[in-house]
């Protein structure tokens, strides 16, 4: 079996030292969730975070097995301003396809290696709790149904998870003070419980390289920018990346020290972006980081 030692980059092993015993949390979507290969190598990449010292938290989406299920089951579902619109009807099939398939397999993908993965969602122990999202496009609001933010985490049970030596495995599902539930935002949901965690590394798994400088024109991928630098360009940015770079701005300014898009079509891409220093894809970097990062764009 292969090691953390066995990460591309030279600095993967002082690195994984300095991270020993600090959580980073890993939202994992894409191509990677849907191609078995990849299942099962990031499921590897997992274990080997965990058995380099660190201690890895994994927040899951399911948007293309949700859609899938919504399919055959003849419900028609579009998308505003990046999200998914979730009536009643949708919410039942997120709430299935999330806890009771999506989550099962990577908790099982996790498990070959070892006893290692627990299966949670954000209603469990209340650890979060969410408020209907509001949603606005070209400068008008839009009904976007059950879909919810997160506005509080409670973390006290992934924390004993961690401290057990258990790897938390989230579905991004939480109940609003109204006891409605809410289909939250995976990208978004894994920025919340990083913030409150403290964790060191957010890293988000997805389909393209990193976020482009200037996309469609150009396939040039941003390698580092500060907070103030991404919040500058959220307004312009295409509605699959908005979530994903949102998440990793709310990181940062709540306290994270690094946040990661990476290609999860690669191999180790969850490994390189935690644990080389200088990664594939976009690193995002609080604005005191500013004078140590070069130029970012």
């Amino acid at each position: 079996m292969k090691g953390a030692d066995a990460t591309p980059s030279a600095p993967g092993p002082h690195l994984a030292e300095e991270l020993r015993g600090r959580a980073v949390v890993v939202k994992y979507g894409g191509n990677a969730m849907v191609d078995s290969g990849l299942q099962r190598a990031f499921a590897q990449d997992v274990v080997d975070l965990w058995r380099a010292g660190l201690r890895p938290v994994v927040v899951h989406g399911g948007g293309p097995q949700i859609s899938a299920m919504l399919d055959r089951l003849g419900l028609t579902t579009r998308f505003e301003a990046g999200l998914r619109v979730t009536t009643p009807e949708t919410m039942e099939v997120v709430r299935m396809v999330l806890t009771g398939r999506v989550q099962r397999e990577l908790v099982g993908h996790i498990n070959a290696h070892g006893p290692f993965a627990v299966g949670l969602t954000g209603e469990d122990a209340h650890t979060m709790t969410a408020v209907r999202r509001p949603a606005w496009v070209d400068g008008r609001p839009v009904d976007i149904g059950l879909v919810g933010d997160v506005v509080d985490v409670n973390p006290r049970a992934v924390r004993t998870l961690l401290e057990q030596g258990h790897i938390p495995v989230v579905s991004p599902v939480a109940r609003g003070e109204d006891g409605q539930v809410y289909n939250v935002n995976a990208d978004l949901a894994a920025s919340a419980l990083a913030v409150a965690l403290g964790a060191e590394r957010l890293v988000v798994l997805t389909d393209v390289e990193g976020l482009y400088a200037d996309w469609p024109r150009s396939t040039e991928v941003i390698a580092r920018l500060t907070a103030r630098e991404l919040d500058g360009l959220l307004p312009s940015l295409a509605s699959g990346m908005l979530p994903k770079m949102e998440g990793c701005l709310r990181a940062v300014r709540g306290g994270v020290r690094k946040a990661h898009v990476v290609d999860g079509r690669v191999p180790n891409a969850l490994l390189r972006g935690v644990l080389d220093a200088d990664g594939p894809g976009t690193t995002v970097l609080p604005d005191h980081c500013a004078d140590d990062r070069g130029d970012a764009m």
